[in-house]
């Protein structure tokens, strides 16, 4: 472990004012523009022959000062505009980037002249179509970080394909400025660099069961099939997958570094193998649900944009690991605060958050207060089900934020920073947020969404079997304990709510709603999570994981009805809505209303998978 202070740093200053400001737009184009280092009269320059010709002398491209007499491309001039003048950078930066030569004036460089400018070179090529870029100078102003080496004498297209940030004209213009040439028409195909040139972001993925019910390959997202959710714990291979990148690669495990960063900008770092040494152990059980979990349910009645999930982008886990709340306190935080007795007290630079960041660039936060609570079990994870992290789970580190949708549960997680605003990721932001049923994306203010924290109720049916009374290994089960010979329909499900809040009770509805009853909450020996007499076996300072359920109902009163419903109440009394609509938002994020599955009797005895 090291302490390394950068409080006073320039660009550390910078960013912390970047990171205040209130326009979206312009927060974009500030986190892209930022210079490599606080000496704004840094100029790029191109010196030497002129820009026609097909040949190329890599020493022709040089830095000089301000002064030189050559033609001249203002890197921090975005920079300045944007604190002084916030979106008038746009027009500036495009004034800027209009004096570059084009077209044929371009030096002509071969690609195998680019791969020398990958990782390790003194300078850093990368092309976008068929231009190439010098980077080198804003690799340490990238927002993402180092993550842009990955493109390193390459294509950078496949990247920014999965950024959405990235397919903006400010964006392009930025890195207009780096522009050095393009490639030679001797190594492209149809006037494209060839497939086999250009990098596949996601071909060192990990291989996924087949048992995945996948919704798309690059990245990987795919859910558990519902009869695979029947016991308390899913098992790894099986827990459902929610990438937005690729999975990176970790050579040496415990080597893994984790960086703290404290409000006065102050790092401390702990390698994996000091957390586990440090730190006592913890294990939890928490239920990990996506907050697109059903959407495909939302979108029957008025489609959602997204992955279109079924039920299964859910799953519970024992996740063991060191709490992030000591951690913290090792670093120097005080995790007892003095809470505010003066309302009108200004927080200025006050800690209100705390972000995470993975090692793909993901980036997320919560609220400081769960970060810190001792009865939040917030954790930084290295096992999973007694088993260190698979690769798509987060290997080697991750923190889970138990009771907080998934997408704040930051997987190969590689830095914290405690700040006064909350992640500027796009899925901070942008991604995770719900609006009115009224609210279309086009023109939405995204600012005005509040990001998604805890889970609403949620409820669902996982399986359902037509049972004949009459099957001999039947009867010596659990069918015998209802309707002794009766043929009977098995309906199995789960119940959750964010927050640490306990399901406490289930209802079943067999004919679309008019009448109920209630599902039996299973108990520990039934993988339910919980004992019969309710002082469970259950891991963690509240109720984080889901309560699995079972109702057995009379054929013949299934197959009057036609419909089976149901819905879950927390012990705070909240209950799912009736109506998909109620809740419709554009994003189809947290469907929760009541789960509805038809039901036409069958003539034999056979599962049925929703």
């Amino acid at each position: 472990m090291r302490w390394t202070p950068v409080s006073g740093s320039p660009q550390l200053q910078l960013q912390r004012h970047l990171t205040r400001q209130s326009s979206s737009r312009g927060m974009l184009a500030a986190r892209f523009a930022r210079p490599k280092t606080h000496n704004n009269a840094r100029m790029l320059h191109f010196q030497g022959p002129s820009w026609s010709g097909t040949t190329f002398n890599p020493n022709s491209i040089r830095k000089t000062s301000a002064r030189s007499h050559s033609w001249a491309l203002p890197v921090a001039v975005s920079t300045l505009a944007i604190l002084s003048f916030g979106l008038t950078t746009y027009a500036t930066s495009r004034s800027l980037h209009a004096e570059a030569p084009s077209g044929e004036n371009l030096p002509k460089i071969r690609f195998a002249e680019v791969r020398k400018h990958g990782v390790g070179a003194k300078s850093i090529w990368v092309t976008r179509g068929t231009k190439v870029y010098d980077i080198t100078d804003w690799i340490e102003a990238h927002p993402g970080g180092e993550v842009i080496l990955r493109a390193a004498g390459g294509s950078i297209d496949p990247y920014w394909k999965l950024f959405t940030i990235h397919q903006k004209q400010d964006v392009y213009d930025i890195l207009e400025s780096y522009l050095i040439g393009v490639i030679d028409p001797q190594d492209l195909v149809n006037g494209q660099l060839p497939t086999d040139d250009i990098d596949d972001p996601f071909q060192t993925d990990p291989n996924r069961d087949a048992r995945l019910l996948v919704h798309s390959n690059r990245p990987c997202n795919a859910e558990t099939p519902g009869p695979q959710l029947s016991a308390f714990i899913t098992p790894n291979p099986l827990f459902y997958v929610r990438n937005h990148l690729w999975v990176p690669q970790v050579v040496e495990p415990e080597e893994h570094k984790l960086t703290i960063e404290l409000a006065d900008g102050t790092e401390k770092i702990y390698t994996l193998r000091d957390l586990k040494a440090k730190f006592p152990e913890c294990k939890i059980h928490a239920t990990l649900q996506c907050s697109g979990n059903r959407r495909s349910h939302m979108s029957a009645t008025k489609h959602a944009t997204g992955l279109q999930w079924d039920v299964g982008a859910i799953g519970t886990a024992e996740w063991s690991g060191v709490l992030l709340r000591d951690v913290l306190a090792d670093a120097g935080v005080n995790v007892n605060p003095r809470p505010s007795i003066d309302p009108e007290e200004k927080t200025g630079d006050v800690v209100k958050h705390a972000q995470f960041i993975g090692a793909e660039t993901y980036g997320a936060s919560i609220p400081i207060s769960k970060a810190l609570a001792s009865d939040g079990d917030v954790l930084l994870a290295y096992s999973m089900n007694g088993e260190p992290l698979p690769r798509d789970h987060g290997y080697p580190l991750r923190v889970i934020v138990p009771g907080t949708v998934a997408a704040r549960s930051v997987k190969w997680l590689s830095r914290v920073v405690l700040s006064p605003e909350e992640s500027p990721s796009q899925w901070q932001r942008r991604d995770y947020k719900c609006f009115g049923p009224n609210v279309q994306a086009a023109g939405v203010n995204w600012d005005r969404g509040k990001s998604i924290q805890e889970m609403p109720v949620q409820s669902a049916i996982t399986s359902l079997q037509e049972i004949s009374g009459h099957v001999p290994e039947y009867i010596s089960g659990r069918g015998r304990i209802y309707w002794l010979d009766d043929d009977h329909i098995a309906l199995e499900g789960y119940a959750f709510s964010g927050g640490g809040r306990e399901i406490v009770r289930v209802d079943i509805s067999a004919d679309g709603g008019r009448t109920w009853q209630q599902a039996e909450l299973l108990g520990e020996s039934d993988g339910g999570g919980r004992d019969g007499k309710g002082d469970g076996f259950r891991k963690g300072s509240k109720c984080w994981a889901w309560k699995r359920w079972k109702c057995d109902i009379p054929k013949m009163d299934a197959a009057i009805g036609g419909e089976f419903v149901v819905k879950a109440t927390d012990e705070s009394y909240n209950t799912q809505p009736e109506s998909y609509m109620a809740t419709w938002n554009f994003r189809g994020n947290l469907t929760s209303a009541w789960q509805r599955m038809p039901y036409a009797p069958t003539k034999e005895v056979r599962s049925l998978v929703p």
